[in-house]
């Protein structure tokens, strides 16, 4: 069964005052059942692949597009959790009147029924403090757990009618749900159906232990909220043990290295050159590469780069002021023109991480480094250019500074780190200089 949104009006390219219905389509074994619902959208704003508003749509509010993104997928899944073999066009036209209008059903809907557990992660993402981003993410684990659900009720014997429910689900249920994330790669190949009916815009990969301690956070944040707010007395997480994530040390380059990038020659590949120079800006003023996306020209300020970081906005919000060097002021001035009011001409975050591994190969920066592989967590050999990324400019940022003052507060001021971050730790690794000098003691 696969549920999906479309439109049945289009507009001429430039009319943006056209309303068109959304309409909405379930199809399963033969059936193929359409509904018109009540929200309308521009024909010229709509996104057939993400089911909404296109990416980049002007003159609408971040708002306006937010709020009728999240209303397409809470009917997507309340047709999903309500379909069964008996539906048709007449239940799908209703299901939709019953969202639309739900007063109009009120009497008959007197005795009030327990939430399922997919109401309340829908109830928990539309009243809980999140960014953005983070119900994004959030709606990506919420997915994964209803194609868990359907896979208990395809492969255990007499759980055909399993449901997830908030007060039954324990610490078994919770390392059961471990095993399938961390197989879901091979579950993709094995039961097709599952994903059909609740489908993924990429194909599962294999998740290493620091992504499925992730989902498991979040999982258990989600618990505790319904606990906080009394939807359940349920605590599987006393009884099941999250391990904190291992990272390796901090992979960064030196300043050398930084430099032989920024000079390489790129003349003949002008795209690179600017996926190189905005790494290396990145490096001078040591920000996420999501909050470096959000930068305008607004952000430089009397000689500085100001910016609210998205990781604090949500609860304990600090403006960083960064001043720019000599180097960053050199970058900007390069690209003052860039179109619009954005600080530098950004291309998609997987671009850029690509052009940056281009970069680093062509200026011969491969020194041997040794990391964690995230899937099995052991050591690997790999050449530098293999694990640069947008991140890395982050940490180049960081290490150099913390190597020369090992004061996290005062690195903290710079980076975004909140006071007593546990990130520093991981930069405390004395640097192979000081190794050197500390050994030549014992000559």
């Amino acid at each position: 069964m696969k549920v999906s949104a479309f439109l049945r009006k289009s507009a001429k390219k430039n009319d943006t005052n056209s309303q068109a219905t959304i309409y909405f389509r379930v199809r399963d074994k033969g059936k193929d059942l359409k509904a018109a619902s009540e929200l309308t959208i521009s024909p010229n704003h709509w996104s057939s692949e993400k089911l909404g508003y296109k990416d980049r749509v002007a003159l609408v509010s971040d708002e306006k597009k937010n709020g009728l993104n999240n209303e397409i997928q809470a009917i997507i899944s309340l047709i999903t959790r309500e379909y069964d073999e008996n539906a048709n066009a007449e239940w799908l036209s209703e299901l939709l009147d019953r969202y639309h209008n739900p007063k109009k059903y009120f009497v008959q809907e007197v005795v009030e029924e327990k939430p399922t557990f997919q109401h309340l992660l829908d109830d928990f993402l539309l009243k809980h403090k999140l960014s953005e981003v983070r119900k994004k993410n959030f709606r990506v684990i919420c997915r994964a757990m209803m194609r868990y659900e359907l896979f208990v009720r395809e492969t255990k014997r007499g759980q055909k009618s399993f449901v997830l429910d908030i007060d039954a689900i324990t610490a078994d249920t919770l390392h059961d749900m471990w095993e399938f994330f961390e197989n879901e790669h091979i579950y993709y190949e094995k039961y097709p159906t599952i994903y059909e009916a609740i489908p993924e815009k990429r194909v599962p990969k294999p998740r290493g232990n620091n992504t499925l301690i992730d989902y498991f956070c979040r999982i258990r944040t989600f618990f505790l909220w319904c606990h906080d707010k009394k939807k359940t007395t349920n605590r599987p997480f006393d009884e099941f043990h999250i391990e904190e994530c291992s990272y390796g040390t901090p992979i960064y380059i030196t300043l050398e290295e930084r430099d032989k990038l920024f000079e390489k020659d790129f003349s003949d590949n002008k795209s690179l050159e600017t996926q190189r120079d905005i790494f290396v800006f990145q490096s001078l003023i040591g920000c996420r590469v999501g909050d470096l996306y959000r930068m305008t020209k607004s952000n430089v300020v009397n000689g500085a780069i100001e910016y609210i970081p998205r990781k604090t906005k949500e609860g304990n919000p600090i403006t960083v002021r960064v001043p720019l060097n000599v180097k960053a002021k050199a970058i900007l001035e390069k690209y003052k023109n860039c179109e619009g009011d954005k600080l530098l001409p950004l291309i998609s975050e997987q671009k850029y991480n690509s052009a940056i591994k281009k970069a680093f190969e062509l200026a011969e920066i491969n020194r041997i480094v040794t990391i964690l592989d995230p899937l099995t967590n052991e050591e690997v050999k790999k050449p530098l250019h293999e694990v640069a990324s947008s991140h890395m400019a982050r940490r180049t940022f960081i290490g150099n500074i913390y190597k020369k003052v090992k004061d996290p507060n005062l690195v903290g001021a710079l980076s975004g780190h909140k006071e007593g971050s546990k990130a520093f730790n991981r930069y405390r690794e004395i640097d192979e200089d000081m190794k050197k000098e500390l050994v030549s003691m014992l000559d």
